[in-house]
């Protein structure tokens, strides 16, 4: 799952980013308001994670505006105003929920697989599709009951190709969702990921589960 968060303390943005990492997320950074409401606009995320105060734009702002573009994936603000004043603005500018600082990093997870399991392509902390399963809490792939070992990376890729059975992705959208905007775009990484997750989720001589779409993609 992708996410944005919008954070102006670098120190806060590098331990969210990585505590995140650790559970799967795949995370895109901005450090104030008008950067993050261009990536907001540009990029297709699953949630987004805002604090209340940034350079140029605040986060009552950007909710705003993304709302008004029609954008409905789940918004997280992240600050330490604990006013009701501040709270009511933010739930009133489109924000879901509203986490206040200091704060755990295991709340913060908490609350968005909460917030996306109220979305229709994210119903459940485990998916499943014939034989084949992930635990997304305890971090367990399995095909036929038989433990997969994958790494965190395949796992997060796996679970992209689990909420979307039967569809086409293309290598672009895989990019999108799985790895963050550093990733190079013109390398084989999801090329070579796919390959080693095949060859571990087909390695019990089942049907093969990874189509290849020759010229667009790949598809469960």
């Amino acid at each position: 799952m992708k996410l944005l968060l919008i954070e102006d303390e670098k120190d806060i943005a590098v331990f969210v980013k990585k505590g995140l990492e650790s559970e799967l997320f795949s995370v895109d950074v901005a450090h104030d308001g008008n950067e993050g409401e261009r990536l907001a606009r540009m990029n297709d995320y699953d949630a987004l994670i805002v604090d209340y105060n940034l350079p140029f734009k605040n986060g009552i702002e950007i909710c705003q505006s993304l709302r008004n573009l029609g954008k409905t994936y789940p918004i997280i603000m992240l600050t330490a105003e604990k006013e009701m004043k501040n709270k009511l603005d933010a739930f009133s500018s489109g924000v879901n929920d509203y986490v206040t600082k200091p704060f755990a990093i295991e709340e913060l997870v908490a609350r968005i697989r909460a917030l996306l399991r109220n979305t229709p392509e994210s119903t459940s902390i485990i998916l499943k599709h014939k034989d084949l399963e992930v635990d997304l809490k305890n971090y367990i792939a399995k095909r036929s009951n038989k433990n997969l070992n994958l790494r965190k990376k395949e796992l997060a890729l796996l679970e992209y190709f689990l909420r979307n059975p039967g569809a086409i992705l293309t290598r672009s959208m895989i990019l999108e969702h799985v790895w963050d905007t550093n990733a190079d775009p013109f390398t084989n990484t999801v090329d070579v990921h796919i390959r080693l997750l095949r060859n571990k989720i087909n390695a019990t001589g089942k049907e093969k589960m990874i189509d290849t779409i020759r010229g667009i993609g790949y598809r469960l």
